[in-house]
């Protein structure tokens, strides 16, 4: 069991920026990925950004390539959302994620650990 405690969110108008953190504790060397996934309102949950333990290895959604940048810092056992030129689109809860695998990097069933969930809201 891993825990994972998200911070971050917050109120932005479109065109800003904003950094979710994701910090994790308990059995983090039974995982090897770490993704980001987000709900807005009324829609699915959907893949946003994903990263393996070692930070070597990255992958993004198609809507938020050239903006989003996922990274880890080891000394912190912290994963990171950096989230540039925000649209009114990118409004959503977004959940913190850890699996124990890297292969289908952006399916919900591929990660065991979830946070709470914090909220980005993009105004327009």
């Amino acid at each position: 069991q891993v825990q994972l405690a998200e911070s971050g969110g917050g109120l932005v108008q479109a065109g800003g920026s904003l950094r979710l953190s994701c910090a994790a504790s308990g059995r983090t060397f039974s995982r090897y990925a770490m993704a980001w996934f987000r709900q807005a309102p009324g829609k699915e949950r959907e893949f946003v950004a994903a990263i393996t333990w070692s930070g070597i290895s990255t992958d993004y959604a198609d809507s938020v390539k050239g903006r989003f940048t996922i990274s880890r810092d080891n000394a912190k056992n912290t994963v990171y959302l950096q989230m540039n030129s925000l649209k009114p689109e990118d409004t959503a809860v977004y959940y913190c994620a850890a699996g124990s695998r890297w292969v289908h990097v952006k399916y919900e069933s591929e990660y065991e650990d979830w946070a709470q969930g914090t909220q980005v809201t993009v105004s327009s």
